[in-house]
């Protein structure tokens, strides 16, 4: 089973200013998601980074963690987002997880990451 993160910030593209709330960005992506039938969370993350005429950016951004979707799905969402948000880019993490239930001690044994996948990204 894959675990994709999306990494999505809130600077506008072309006026690199966050145009609305943080707030009613969760908003909209929690309707994009919800529009593709598919388990989702999100958190807010802060940071920033340098810009490349070397200024610092403090930015919001938004962690959008999708398990057991399909590939496909991922990149739906992810082009979505950029759209919508009015995104260059975002950024696409993909983790392979195992699935552990607690009441069955024999599951111990089997379950053991098995390796990374990556996903492009999507721009």
């Amino acid at each position: 089973m894959l675990e994709a993160r999306i990494y999505v910030g809130l600077r506008d593209r072309d006026s690199h200013e966050q145009i609305f709330e943080t707030d009613r960005y969760k908003a909209v992506l929690k309707d994009i998601c919800k529009g593709y039938a598919t388990p989702f969370s999100v958190q807010v993350i802060e940071g920033g980074y340098f810009h490349d005429d070397g200024a610092w950016v403090d930015e919001n951004t938004l962690l959008i963690t999708l398990i057991g979707a399909p590939r496909k799905t991922v990149y739906d969402i992810a082009s979505d987002v950029c759209t919508i948000f009015h995104q260059e880019s975002v950024m696409i993490t993909c983790n392979k997880v195992v699935h552990f239930d607690v009441r069955d001690r024999r599951n111990a044994d089997r379950a053991r990451p098995s390796g990374v996948c990556t996903l492009s990204c999507v721009g």
